[in-house]
């Protein structure tokens, strides 16, 4: 089972910052079959699951952490859009996602690192447009399950491609057990 741990910013960017080379990996040149599938009806494919990534990397995290960190009296989010990858991908590839995330995702880290957070910072506070009152500690511990949670649906997506081929093993495989 998992212990209560103290939250460690430098435990959080192992994560973040390996995400794009682990999603590269599983992803890169595989063909469109496996890419471009989704779970059915309002569900996303690894496609759009890379340009939701690519979309949070460009307007999301770090504009947070800046509103978070910076001394303005205004604290509120803009609402993100879960769902403009939709638009912001067309006419892209899969390779085209994928180095933009890594782009971005290497840029965010250093901007990260620059402002050598302490851990006094984790308590400084921000307004979610739906939850209200958050903290840059949950703000960035939410970034790294929220990586965790789409390597895990990329997973899920293309795993339940063979559903209907693996016979008698379905039962052992949890992956094609969860709904999305």
């Amino acid at each position: 089972m998992h212990k209560d741990k103290t939250f460690s910013l430098e435990k959080s960017i192992e994560i973040i910052e390996r995400t794009p080379n682990a999603i590269r990996a599983l992803t890169e040149g595989l063909s469109e079959d496996w890419t471009h599938e989704n779970e059915g009806p309002n569900t996303w494919s690894v496609f759009d699951i890379v340009g939701h990534l690519v979309h949070g990397e460009k307007t999301d995290w770090i504009t947070r952490v800046n509103i978070i960190l910076n001394d303005s009296e205004n604290k509120e989010f803009e609402a993100f859009d879960r769902y403009a990858q939709m638009e912001s991908s067309k006419g892209k590839t899969l390779s085209n996602l994928l180095d933009e995330f890594e782009e971005a995702r290497r840029k965010n880290i250093a901007l990260i690192k620059e402002k050598q957070i302490k851990p006094d910072d984790f308590s400084k506070t921000g307004i979610h447009p739906s939850y209200g009152e958050v903290n840059l500690q949950q703000l960035m511990a939410t970034w790294v399950v929220h990586d965790l949670n789409h390597i895990a649906q990329i997973n899920r997506v293309m795993a339940k491609q063979y559903t209907n081929f693996v016979g008698p093993w379905f039962e052992f495989l949890r992956v094609l057990k969860i709904n999305p």
